[in-house]
């Protein structure tokens, strides 16, 4: 019996990054995928595991069936959520660059853009786009047919393809337009502002209703840049900025008089900023002192 935990926590520690990448990009929360991982676990010491092939496919099957009943529930939750929902912000190791798919697949733009699909389809597209799993284990894990898994795959590939930012961004180029705006924000520059944010940029505030933030999304250069030079996160203080990696791309903390006050992300089109994502819930801010691993 001691072997056989053995064995079947060796299996769990070897994939743990894995699965964890996995329930937050299906989930785009932190806390939930931990919760997730947790049940994974329950679940996993209870199988016979002199009868499994391979473990990684078995767990990623837990994981996904885990998450979408998690997924269920957080899509209620979040239809009494005071204000626009944006994913939990993770700091992540600067290694994380070197896979450009998966620093992709967990960047802001992408999970919201994977917010937009159904879940079974959101299951689909990060099991097989992200993860490059084979159809017939995608449809072990969903409860499909695999004819019917290829059929999600195509559709939910020609939504995100639809949906995802144009054109690939170095992490040059989003860090010189990060801290071009930071420098902008720290001074409250307008022009220098307006220099950089698309004519028609979406700006997007996560207070949750604990703390201040605009609750509609607040579109067009002018009304978004004059929003940052006037101190989005709270009027006074001294406002300074810290450029880190947020899922897997450069993205900047905001802090007032030394103290965290919210993350920013941005969505680059064409060289301009066209999406600014200010994640301000406290709740969802405890993943940015330390970095998070992800892995696929």
């Amino acid at each position: 019996m001691s072997e056989e935990m053995d064995s079947a926590t060796g299996a769990f520690v070897a994939h743990r990054n894995l699965l964890f990448t996995v329930a937050y990009e299906m989930l785009g929360s932190a806390a939930d995928a931990e919760d997730v991982l947790q049940e994974t676990w329950l679940r996993w010491v209870d199988v016979d595991q002199a009868e499994i092939r391979d473990p990684r496919a078995y767990l990623v099957r837990i994981t996904t069936r885990q998450a979408l009943t998690r997924l269920r529930t957080l899509g209620r939750r979040k239809e009494t959520y005071v204000g626009p929902w944006l994913p939990e912000p993770l700091l992540t190791t600067p290694d994380i660059a070197e896979d450009v798919e998966l620093a992709d697949s967990v960047s802001m733009a992408m999970m919201l853009v994977l917010e937009t699909l159904a879940p079974v389809e959101r299951a689909v597209f990060v099991l097989r786009e992200v993860f490059d799993l084979a159809y017939d284990e995608i449809a072990a894990a969903v409860d499909k047919t695999p004819a019917a898994v290829r059929q999600i795959a195509h559709r939910a590939r020609a939504h995100v393809a639809a949906r995802r930012p144009r054109g690939v961004v170095s992490s040059a180029e989003s860090r010189h337009a990060l801290e071009a705006f930071g420098r902008a924000v720290e001074t409250g520059d307008l022009q220098g502002l307006l220099d950089l944010l698309a004519p028609d940029i979406v700006l997007l505030a996560d207070g949750g209703g604990v703390v201040k933030a605009v609750v509609r999304p607040i579109v067009g250069a002018d009304r978004v840049a004059r929003l940052m030079a006037a101190g989005l996160p709270r009027v006074g203080g001294q406002v300074s900025t810290e450029l880190v990696q947020i899922n897997g791309a450069p993205a900047l903390v905001i802090r007032i008089d030394g103290v965290l006050d919210s993350v920013v992300a941005t969505r680059i089109d064409d060289g301009s900023i066209t999406g600014l994502y200010v994640v301000r819930n406290p709740e969802k801010l405890s993943r940015i002192e330390q970095a998070t691993p992800v892995a696929r």
